[in-house]
């Protein structure tokens, strides 16, 4: 899911920077073909599904993929085959995130900005706190797990509900980890991050 833009920090933070960074990943993702995208989904699928942590999840967190995203279709589905709760996010008018329970492709329904949401009750944005298990998208990760998203913020509030010790994951395609990500005071940490390549862990700590 893509994140929606908001204004920026102020110009003496890391916005310029965080702008530039998008920017380069940004044109390094609209080179990937769909076969090269969809390899990608496939492969972090099985890496996820292979977690201890995902594994014994009841609920899982997670979102559909947009445009360059690493695909998460086969995810999703093999999530709900299993018979894990997945909740999926619904974009609010304020940016905030709703949830929703997953219940197959049928059930998507287009929205704002391009993305889909699952139909059905919404259950409230404090939802996402009851997730074993967290996935959300970015669009790089530092050393220490401050996740680069789009600039809408709609995932940092989410973070913020998620309780400590809840394994929070970013997707990304290879090249994305490790990148030297400007951080505002209100970015919050992930613990691991996972693409094609693999699952990285990162210490836990504030954020």
């Amino acid at each position: 899911m893509a994140e929606p833009q908001r204004p920026r920090e102020s110009a003496d933070g890391p916005a310029p920077a965080k702008l530039a960074l998008r920017d380069q990943i940004l044109t390094a993702r609209n080179r990937l073909t769909v076969a090269e995208l969809g390899a990608a989904g496939t492969a972090i699928a099985g890496h996820l599904l292979a977690e201890p942590e995902v594994r014994r999840a009841a609920t899982v967190a997670a979102y559909v993929s947009t445009a360059s995203e690493p695909g998460t279709g086969i995810l999703l589905d093999a999530l709900a085959e299993a018979g894990t709760r997945v909740l999926l996010p619904v974009l609010l008018p304020d940016d905030d995130l709703d949830w929703a329970v997953y219940q197959g492709r049928s059930a998507l329904l287009p929205a704002r900005r391009g993305i889909l949401e699952p139909a059905g009750r919404r259950l409230g944005v404090d939802a996402i706190a009851t997730a074993d298990v967290v996935l959300v998208p970015g669009l790089a990760v530092s050393r220490e797990g401050m996740r680069l998203g789009r600039g809408g913020g709609s995932y940092d509030r989410a973070l913020a509900r998620v309780p400590v010790g809840t394994f929070t994951c970013v997707l990304l395609h290879d090249g994305e980890v490790g990148r030297d990500v400007p951080v505002a005071p209100h970015d919050r940490r992930v613990l691991a991050a996972v693409t094609p390549g693999g699952i990285t862990r990162f210490r836990p700590g504030p954020g």
